[in-house]
C-alpha cells in the first residue's frame, strides 16, 4: 500500500493555501541516549518533530481542525509529547467551536516511554469527550495501519468513522499476535472492509474522497430549519376509498417506495452510517445524516426492501437506531424516525439478544432525547418494531400507512384462532392513518397519491411534510418538548 506522509494527507484534504499549523516545535530530547538517537533519526528521516501533526485548515470552505499521524515517525507511536500535542489541539478546536477530523495511522503506544506514554490515551480521550459534549463534530478516518491503544481510544470515538481501503485496523497488531501465540492472525479480520461489514466503520474510502464526505457532514450539521411561529396544524387530507385491509395490502406491494427511494429524490446530502459502531449491524435499519432543503437532520428509518422472512429487525437493528439517536443529541440535530416494518424478528436469537429490552430502551431514549423529533409512518407499522420508533414531538403519516400491535394476521390468530379474519381485525382496530389521526395518535396525514405510478410525487409530498414538521417542532424550546413528549399520545 502506498502510504502518504502526514503532510501529504493534510495537503490532499485541505483547500489550497489554507493550512495553519498549530504545532509548537519540540526540540528537547530524552536523557536516554539510544532513545534520543532514535528520535533524532526519525526527525531527520521524516522532516517532522513528532508522530502527530495538528493544524487548522479549510475543507471545501469549512474551517476544521485536523490531527494527523505520521507513521514514518517511529511507526506513528504516541508518546508524551505527541499526546500533549493532540490533546492541546482538540481542546483548542473545542474553544474555537471547530469540528475535528482525526486521521490516525499508528502502531499504538511508544514502547520506549513505557507506562507514561500508554497513559497519554486518557487525556487525549478526555479532550475528545469534552469536544463531543460541546456538540461539535468529531470525524475519524482510519488509515493504514491503526492498531493498539490508538484504536482503543481516540480512533474509535468518531460521530462518523471512515477507513482507508484495505487498511489494517485492529487492537492487537498481527506481529505481536503471532509472536505471543505462535500463529498468524486470520487474514481479512483486521481490514477496513471487514470493519464496515461489522458496523465498526461507516464508509471505506481513500483520503482523496474524504473532503467530499467531510463537506457533506458539515453542510448537514450547519443546516438549520427555518423558524415558524407555532405548531400549526396542516390541512386535513380526505379519506381514501377502500377498506383498512386494502391499505394493508397496498402497503406491502413491492413497487411501493421505501425510505431509501424517498431520500434519493428529496435529499441534498446523505451520509450513511453503518452499524452500531460497537460490532453490530443490521442493514434493515438505516441511519444517516441528511440535508433536506436547508434542514439538517438525523434519519433513523426502517428499510422495507431489506426486511423479509428470516431477516426481520432484531435487537441489533434497534441498537443501530439508538446510535442514530445519540448522534442527533450529540450534534443537536433534529431526529426523524421512519416507520415501515412488517414486524420485529421473532426468533430464539432475538429473544436471547434482548429484543424486548431494546424496544424499551428505544422508547426511553426517544422520550428523553434533547432535540426536536418527528416520526413518519411511511407504510407498514407492525408491532414492537414500529413502536420503538414512534414517540415524537410530531407524528405524521402517509395516507397509505398503518400502525397496529401485530400484523392483522397475527391479531386474527389471537382473537379468532385463524388468519382468515385479518381484514375484520384491521377494520375493527382502527389501524389506518386516518383512523389514527381521528384518535389524536397522528398529527397530520399526507396525501400520498399513487406511490407506484408517481414515486417522485410521493417523495415530494413526504419530504415537504417532514421538513414542515421539523420546522414546527424546532420553533419550540427543547425543554418544553421533552417535558410534554411522554404525555402527547391520547389515553
Amino acid at each position: 500500500m502506498n502510504r502518504r506522509t502526514a503532510r501529504e494527507v493534510i495537503d490532499a484534504l485541505a483547500d489550497e493555501g489554507s493550512v495553519e499549523s498549530w504545532d509548537t516545535p519540540i526540540v528537547d530530547l530524552p536523557p536516554e541516549q539510544s532513545y534520543a538517537d532514535e528520535l533524532r533519526r526519525a526527525r531527520e528521516t521524516t522532516g517532522v518533530d513528532e508522530s502527530v501533526l495538528t493544524a487548522c485548515v479549510r475543507i471545501r470552505g469549512h474551517r476544521v481542525a485536523v490531527v494527523v499521524s505520521e507513521f514514518g515517525f517511529l511507526a506513528g507511536s504516541i508518546g508524551r509529547d505527541a499526546g500533549a500535542r493532540m490533546a492541546a489541539a482538540i481542546r483548542r478546536a473545542t474553544a474555537e467551536r471547530l469540528p475535528v477530523v482525526a486521521l490516525p495511522a499508528s502502531g499504538g503506544t511508544r514502547m520506549q516511554e513505557g507506562t507514561p506514554a500508554f497513559l497519554q490515551m486518557v487525556p487525549v480521550t478526555a479532550a475528545v469527550v469534552a469536544h463531543k459534549a460541546a456538540h461539535l463534530p468529531y470525524l475519524v478516518h482510519l488509515r493504514h495501519p491503526t492498531t493498539g491503544g490508538v484504536f482503543a481510544s481516540w480512533a474509535s470515538l468518531g460521530h462518523v468513522t471512515l477507513a482507508e481501503p484495505n487498511a489494517l485496523v485492529g487492537f492487537l497488531g498481527p506481529r505481536v499476535y503471532e509472536g505471543l501465540y505462535g500463529e498468524a492472525f486470520p487474514d481479512g479480520v483486521q481490514r477496513a472492509e471487514n470493519l464496515r461489514a461489522h458496523g465498526l466503520a461507516d464508509l471505506v474510502l481513500d483520503v482523496d474522497g474524504l473532503a467530499t464526505v467531510v463537506d457533506a457532514v458539515l453542510r448537514i450539521v450547519g443546516a438549520r430549519p427555518a423558524a415558524v411561529d407555532a405548531l400549526a396544524a396542516p390541512a386535513s387530507v380526505p379519506l381514501q376509498s377502500g377498506s383498512a385491509w386494502d391499505v394493508v395490502t397496498a402497503s406491502r406491494r413491492g413497487d411501493r417506495p421505501g425510505v431509501r427511494e424517498v431520500l434519493s429524490r428529496i435529499a441534498s446530502d446523505v451520509v450513511d452510517l453503518s452499524g452500531t459502531g460497537e460490532g453490530e449491524s443490521d442493514h434493515g435499519l438505516l441511519v444517516a445524516l441528511v440535508r433536506l432543503d436547508d434542514t439538517g437532520v438525523v434519519i433513523v428509518g426502517q428499510d422495507r426492501r431489506l426486511q423479509r422472512p428470516g431477516s426481520r429487525l432484531g435487537p441489533a437493528a434497534l441498537r443501530v437506531a439508538r446510535r442514530g439517536m445519540q448522534i442527533a443529541a450529540d450534534l443537536r440535530l433534529p431526529l426523524v424516525t421512519v416507520v415501515d416494518t412488517p414486524g420485529a424478528d421473532l426468533s430464539v436469537e432475538a429473544e436471547e439478544g434482548g429484543l424486548a429490552g431494546e424496544i424499551a430502551r428505544c422508547l426511553a431514549d426517544l422520550i428523553s432525547l434533547p432535540v426536536p423529533t418527528v416520526s413518519m409512518l411511511l407504510g407498514e407499522g407492525a408491532g414492537g418494531a414500529a413502536l420503538a420508533l414512534l414517540p415524537a414531538d410530531r407524528v405524521i403519516a402517509a395516507s397509505g400507512a398503518w400502525l397496529a400491535p401485530l400484523p392483522p394476521e397475527g391479531a386474527s390468530l389471537i382473537v379468532f384462532r385463524d388468519t382468515d379474519h385479518a381484514d375484520v381485525l384491521a377494520e375493527r382496530q382502527g389501524i389506518r392513518a386516518h383512523a389514527l389521526a381521528a384518535r389524536g395518535i397522528v398529527d397530520h396525514v399526507v396525501d400520498e397519491g399513487d406511490p407506484a405510478r408517481d414515486p417522485a410525487g410521493f417523495a415530494r409530498a413526504i419530504g415537504a411534510a417532514i421538513t414542515g414538521a421539523v420546522a414546527a417542532v424546532s420553533s419550540v424550546p427543547v425543554a418544553d418538548l421533552v417535558a410534554t413528549r411522554g404525555d402527547r399520545l391520547p389515553p
